[in-house]
């Protein structure tokens, strides 16, 4: 993301279990994290063997976390333990967690749904507040069965500029079994690797009587997951050259060049949660995926999205700035959250992210914004042999680096 709630001081409730949370935090695996989500929110199980996904429908049909291995296996997804436990809702935004929400953009900009035009405050901290819709809204729950469940929302949303969306969000998510993932994305998995896919299919509807276009704003699906960091994890993000666009490594600051490694095909950053980050790749350097490999809990997670490459297709900008160039936005981000200025930290958590083409949608028209996550745990070398079929980088070249440390 782009925005700075993460500057919110951590806050204890003084009616939430410190050591019951410390417990969970501290015994994470995938069956202690749904026992403490349900004890505080409605929960939807998706179960297939061993491949298990846990959503909410309290928070926006939001998948919380998932495992490979069962009830006692590895949990996927990066939880804010003490937020959900205190079931109180924090000012300008909630950072829940989970590993895939459906967000809306822009941030930022004079198209802007996460600031008010009539406030005159411009684009400050104070001013900033996460529509309720995609921040502590119920969805409704559609339909669900033990491998797909369906959520929608209706709500209209009035941006910076004082245009007001009427819109409808559905959202389907599905758990895929392994021929379907060989299937859709043409590799088989090795016998020794443990895997659990699932895809969410984001719809956004103009319910209006307006068209959506560049002189009213338009609005984007936003896709954000959230994960467990570790001293040896690195995001993988790779890209197109272009002699046009570039890379965005400065949201929050330039990235320290240990901590971000360029070469010929792909982004290397740092998920360590040991230092706030932010990168993001433009359109003309996208390809539909990005991953990250953990050395120190084998683990790869990877995600693919839709993408429509060489089309006409715009994207939000959401710096947080009277913008030159509103629909000059990034596809794919990534976040490295770290301690702030006063040693406090929300997760630690790294985040990949994902957005649509801006919404240039007629009433009645809709856009679908597909986010398939994959996460794989095994030996290296089988690892190693999925990162070469999906992402086309071969861990064996990167670990041999002489410039940095990342997978080390």
């Amino acid at each position: 993301m782009s925005t700075d709630y993460r500057n919110f001081q951590l806050i204890i409730f003084s009616d939430v279990s410190i050591f019951n949370i410390k417990y969970f935090m501290e015994n994470k695996n995938y069956k202690s994290d749904k026992l403490f989500l349900e004890k505080h929110l409605r929960v939807v199980e998706l179960v297939n063997g061993d491949k298990r996904l846990l959503l909410t429908p309290d928070l926006q049909g939001r998948v919380l976390t998932s495992t490979a291995n069962g009830e006692n296996g590895y949990s996927f997804g990066w939880l804010n333990y003490n937020l959900i436990a205190s079931g109180k809702f924090l000012p300008h935004c909630n950072n829940f967690g989970g590993e895939d929400r459906y967000w809306l953009g822009p941030e930022g900009g004079q198209y802007s749904i996460f600031f008010k035009g009539s406030s005159g405050m411009g684009f400050d901290f104070e001013d900033w507040q996460a529509p309720s819709l995609i921040d502590t809204d119920k969805w409704e729950l559609v339909s669900s069965n033990n491998q797909t469940v369906t959520f929608t929302k209706s709500a209209v949303l009035e941006n910076f500029s004082g245009t007001l969306f009427s819109c409808k969000l559905d959202r389907t998510v599905k758990l895929l079994d392994n021929n379907t993932i060989a299937t859709q994305f043409g590799i088989e998995i090795p016998a020794s690797v443990d895997s659990v896919v699932f895809t969410s299919s984001n719809l956004l509807t103009n319910t209006g009587d307006f068209e959506w276009t560049k002189q009213t704003g338009m609005l984007s699906i936003w896709i954000l997951g959230q994960f467990i960091p570790s001293d040896k994890n690195t995001v993988i993000i790779p890209f197109k050259k272009s002699e046009t666009a570039r890379i965005n490594d400065s949201y929050f600051g330039k990235i320290d060049a240990d901590r971000l490694t360029v070469t010929e095909n792909a982004l290397l950053f740092k998920g360590d949660g040991g230092k706030r980050g932010k990168i993001g790749t433009p359109p003309e350097m996208t390809t539909p995926f990005a991953g990250a490999y953990d050395a120190e809990n084998g683990t790869l997670t990877i995600v693919k999205f839709s993408f429509y490459e060489n089309s006409d297709h715009v994207y939000v900008n959401s710096m947080w700035e009277f913008q030159d160039e509103p629909f000059k936005g990034d596809v794919i981000n990534s976040y490295n959250d770290g301690p702030l200025e006063d040693g406090s930290i929300m997760g630690p958590f790294f985040e990949i992210e994902t957005s649509s083409a801006a919404a240039n949608l007629k009433p009645g028209d809709s856009l679908l914004h597909t986010h398939t996550t994959m996460h794989f745990k095994g030996d290296f070398e089988s690892l190693n042999e999925i990162s070469l079929q999906i992402l086309k980088v071969d861990l064996n070249y990167y670990l041999n680096l002489k410039s940095n440390d990342l997978f080390c």
